[in-house]
């Protein structure tokens, strides 16, 4: 199995490099999932590069989401049983120059909220990277909201990165850093500050390749994926290790989030219009 597991991540990493046909890198990873299902297909032609997915605390049965670099400053929520569009939502303000990432959280008077994270850099090389928040909305109908920016940087330098994660209990926000072979995990300030660049600072190491991360709804663990499996860990990061779930083979699988109940994973990718729903069954 996990020589399966080993030859789908190197068709993975050539497929993203361009070197290996599509129909050559589903057959290689055909053995590398975890009794997955397919939940729903996307049917917005909107969604061309899905790059983060995040839960909703307010409205059962939705996930937020969100396009790579180029899709301007919009979330989508979804209906996670059909995968039908159910709001637009544009952020006021926002640049969008490289969103990557979308968690869910609670501010200060224990209200939900939306973070989206705007830190991908793909050349290590931005003086500063964004982190917005938006309060989740309680009628979920097309419509801009306003987003609060909070820029930061990272106490060893430039990063590129993919991951974020978010405490569903409070303000605590994780970075977590995109490398071949390992990735650093940084913690940001508990109090951000919008009149001045925040700095984040590392707090341990990460796997390698990840493309998003999420927080389980009750906060008892998080997930970290690559191209191909997902990591699990007890408790708040940096917490333990526990074990991989193996995930579907996607065309660039880069979102993640949790099913309200931590039983499962969803997971999607840029190229794939499909929403799976992976069962947390440890190897």
């Amino acid at each position: 199995m996990r020589i399966a597991v080993g030859l789908a991540a190197l068709v993975a990493l050539a497929l993203a490099a361009g070197i290996v046909p599509p129909a050559v890198a589903s057959t290689a990873a055909s053995t590398a999932a975890s009794d997955p299902s397919v939940q729903c297909r996307f049917q917005d032609a909107r969604f061309t590069e899905i790059s983060g997915m995040t839960y909703s605390q307010r409205h059962p049965g939705i996930v937020y989401l969100h396009n790579d670099s180029g899709g301007g400053p919009r979330i989508y929520a979804v209906d996670a049983s059909t995968c039908r569009t159910v709001a637009t939502l544009t952020l006021r303000g926002a640049q969008a120059r490289d969103f990557e990432a979308i968690g869910s959280g609670r501010d200060a008077k224990g209200r939900p909220i939306l973070w989206v994270a705007d830190i991908g850099d793909n050349l290590n090389s931005w003086s500063e990277v964004r982190l917005l928040r938006v309060r989740e909305p309680k009628v979920l109908r097309d419509r801009t909201l306003g987003a609060r920016t909070f820029r930061f940087t990272y106490s060893d330098g430039p990063h590129d990165a993919e991951a974020l994660l978010t405490d569903p209990r409070s303000t605590r926000v994780w970075i977590v850093t995109k490398k071949l072979a390992n990735g650093s995990l940084y913690e940001l300030p508990a109090r951000l500050r919008s009149d001045r660049v925040n700095i984040a600072r590392r707090i341990g190491q990460a796997p390698g390749m990840i493309t998003d991360g999420a927080v389980s709804p009750d906060a008892s663990r998080y997930a970290l994926r690559d191209y191909v499996d997902a990591s699990l860990f007890d408790g708040l990061p940096q917490g333990r290790r526990a074990g991989t779930v193996y995930l579907p083979f996607e065309l660039q699988g880069e979102a993640l989030t949790w099913t309200p109940d931590g039983s499962a994973l969803l997971v999607a990718g840029e190229r794939d219009n499909r929403l799976y729903r992976v069962p947390i069954v440890l190897r």
